[in-house]
């Protein structure tokens, strides 16, 4: 049976949750939309994957992190075609998202007033930088909007990069590309630059689910930003996409290295192992140690635990 009272029911349940939560959803929220983290927080909610898995993520490639998280269920956690500062540099870190829409006068004065009373200052542009700390990557929808649609310039280019090491990822535009290049260390994941100010636009929340393109991100989702595009890793998948990441590369470089020496005919190599070829590959394991990233604990674990 149709609920004719629900489409009225949500608008009026939105209107009352606009004009009462906070720019930024509470500690519980953030812990309710990421339920399947079980691990450490930060002060603000958000999951905190360990430094030791963003530093090994850096290595794992687009592909490999997407294989993983396609055969989870999660196909929607990629999106390509980006002008980037810096191509050939990595960035990883832990996300956080800032929502922008188009200028609509009333809602951005329930926003604005909000945030006075919370002691928020300076443009809106600026308050996600305000959260940012190490480790973070600034990631924020701006929905495409290149003219009158950058969010920041070299000023806030420097503000986000000493707060967090890092760079940003916006599904929109930057301006003062000459100045953000100029910053060391920093990176931007764009969809376009121009010298125009930002115009006609509004914060709509931070640390809120937005999309970037094809993709659906959560604060303290784990970011993957590579020349070829940018992975979106839900937190508590993160140390599974490491370790089978890792655990496909050392199977491809045993591969790679048995066909050059013809030992094995890539029929044997490209389907399931015999127990011969899983032989040879524990000892070239043992042989090749500087080639294993993970602990031998945590291949062994890994190897158990699984079909290979």
């Amino acid at each position: 049976m149709i609920n004719r009272k629900a489409p009225w029911t949500l608008l009026l349940l939105f209107s009352a949750t606009l004009s009462a939560q906070e720019v930024t959803p509470g500690v519980e929220q953030i812990r309710a939309l990421t339920a399947e983290w079980k691990g450490e927080r930060s002060a603000d909610g958000r999951p905190k994957v360990a430094d030791k898995y963003l530093d090994r993520l850096r290595s794992i490639h687009l592909e490999e992190a997407w294989g993983v998280l396609r055969n989870k269920g999660f196909q929607n956690q990629f999106e390509g075609d980006w002008l980037v500062i810096h191509p050939d540099s990595v960035m990883v870190g832990r996300v956080v998202t800032a929502q922008y829409w188009p200028l609509r006068p009333d809602v951005d004065k329930v926003i604005k007033d909000k945030g006075k009373t919370e002691g928020r200052v300076g443009g809106t542009n600026s308050w996600p930088i305000d959260v940012l700390k190490n480790g973070d990557v600034y990631v924020a929808d701006s929905y495409g909007k290149i003219v009158d649609g950058t969010l920041i310039g070299d000023n806030l280019g420097n503000s986000i990069y000493a707060k967090s090491a890092r760079g940003v990822i916006f599904y929109g535009s930057v301006r003062d590309v000459e100045g953000l290049e100029e910053i060391t260390g920093f990176n931007a994941w764009t969809k376009g630059y121009d010298p125009s100010y930002i115009q006609q636009m509004m914060l709509g929340g931070i640390n809120v689910p937005i999309r970037i393109g094809r993709a659906t991100v959560l604060p303290g989702d784990v970011v993957l930003a590579k020349k070829g595009g940018v992975i979106f890793i839900p937190a508590y998948l993160v140390e599974e996409v490491v370790l089978n990441s890792e655990f496909i590369s050392l199977k491809d470089a045993f591969g790679h290295q048995r066909l050059r020496e013809q030992k094995y005919t890539p029929g044997q190599i490209d389907t399931q192992w015999t127990d011969e070829i899983k032989k040879d590959f524990l000892k070239w394991l043992d042989d090749n140690p500087s080639k294993v990233p993970m602990t031998r604990a945590e291949l062994d674990k890994f190897m158990k635990d699984r079909t290979w």
